[in-house]
C-alpha cells in the first residue's frame, strides 16, 4: 500500500476537493443537486470567516500530491450537548476505496474532536449505503430511526 499522508486542507485544494464532492453526488445518484459554486465554496472554508474545516489523505504519484479522499467537518451547537463535530462528509475516490484511507480519515476526525472538547460527532448516512453503514457500525451501534430530517431551500 502506498503512503498514505493525512493534513489539514488548504484553498490550493479546494478545486480536487470539489470534484471528489461531484463523484460523492454521482453515487448516490443526485448530480444535479450539488449547485455551491466553487468560489462559495473556498470562500466558506478559507475565507475570512471559515465555517467548515476538511482533512485530506494523499499520496505522492510521480512526484506529485494526489488527494484521495477527504472529511469535511463544522461545529453544532446542542442544547442538551454542547458543541459536537457535525461530520458533513467523507469522501474517498472510488479506485481508493478499501485501501483505509476512511478509517485514518475518521480516526483523525476523533482526535480532532477530543482536542476540542467536542461531546461527540454527528452525521447522516443514507438507509441504502451499507457499505457506509458497515463502515460506521465499526465506531458505533447508535444509529437513531426516530428523527426526520428536514431541510428548507432558500434559493
Amino acid at each position: 500500500m502506498e503512503d498514505i499522508t493525512l493534513r489539514v486542507a488548504r484553498r490550493e485544494d479546494s478545486a480536487r476537493l470539489m470534484e471528489l464532492i461531484r463523484e460523492l453526488a454521482a453515487y448516490e445518484k443526485a448530480a444535479e443537486q450539488v449547485t455551491v459554486s466553487q468560489e462559495h465554496f473556498e470562500e466558506a472554508g478559507f475565507g475570512p470567516n471559515p465555517v467548515w474545516k476538511a482533512f485530506v489523505a494523499s499520496t505522492v504519484i510521480n512526484g506529485r500530491e494526489v488527494i484521495h479522499g477527504f472529511a469535511l467537518y463544522y461545529t453544532r451547537y446542542s442544547t442538551w450537548k454542547g458543541c459536537r463535530m457535525y461530520l458533513e462528509d467523507i469522501i474517498v475516490t472510488e479506485e481508493w476505496r478499501g485501501k483505509g484511507i476512511g478509517k485514518l480519515l475518521f480516526d483523525q476526525l476523533v482526535i480532532e474532536a477530543k482536542e476540542k472538547q467536542f461531546s461527540g460527532i454527528v452525521f447522516q448516512v443514507l438507509e441504502w449505503n451499507t457499505p457506509a453503514i458497515n463502515f460506521y457500525q465499526k465506531y458505533t451501534d447508535k444509529f437513531d430511526p426516530e428523527w426526520i430530517n428536514v431541510s428548507i431551500e432558500l434559493q
